[in-house]
């Protein structure tokens, strides 16, 4: 993996863990030479594992809509900054830069990337790995809901196990390297038609 893209929250939450997560997951990345590609904020959580990953010499790309660049929450000192038109073309080129894609925690935003990038995955768009990184639980009630789509038949348990989850970051990376996606053909059923 050369590049890792990671949604999460653009508040630091309302536990010290978090934002200590971020700051490992981002350091952790770079001492690995994993470039890390977010959302371009300075704020937040997206701003501790950004400020992580360059203190420790690591590439930090980040994208950003323009109208985000005007709430001057754009992280000044990156790798690079790509500004976007909107939020459709900031999530397709962060997935275009990226080998695979992390969760930490965060709100609607970080759910709607972490959902549409697994979509993704499901419907045969890309076969990159998706994991969240499971800090003090935070992630439990939405791990809980899809398991429950899949016991009221709305999600098959093959496309459940799209979704890696650790609590260690070193162990997430490892789950992420290891993923070996399965071919289109076998996520298809075609008895439900």
């Amino acid at each position: 993996m050369k590049r890792i893209c990671v949604f999460c929250g653009s508040s630091r939450g309302g536990r010290p863990e978090y934002e200590a997560a971020a700051r490992e997951m981002g350091a952790l990345l770079a001492a690995r030479g994993i470039g890390l590609v977010y959302g371009g904020g300075n704020v937040g959580l997206m701003g501790a594992i950004a400020d992580a990953a360059l203190g420790a010499g690591g590439e930090v790309i980040g994208v950003i809509p323009e109208a985000l660049v005007g709430w001057e929450v754009a992280h000044a000192g990156l790798t690079e900054l790509r500004v976007v038109a909107s939020m459709h073309e900031r999530k397709a080129l962060m997935a275009d830069l990226s080998d695979a894609f992390v969760a930490l925690p965060g709100g609607f935003g970080t759910f709607e990337e972490l959902c549409e990038v697994l979509t993704w995955s499901q419907l045969g768009i890309h076969a990159k790995p998706c994991g969240v990184l499971n800090v003090a639980g935070y992630f439990n009630p939405l791990l809980a809901l899809f398991d429950r789509a899949v016991d009221e038949r709305f999600l098959r348990p093959a496309h459940r196990s799209l979704v890696l989850e650790e609590r260690d970051p070193s162990r997430l990376l490892a789950l992420l390297d290891a993923y070996q996606a399965p071919p289109l053909d076998k996520w298809i059923d075609r008895d439900e038609r």
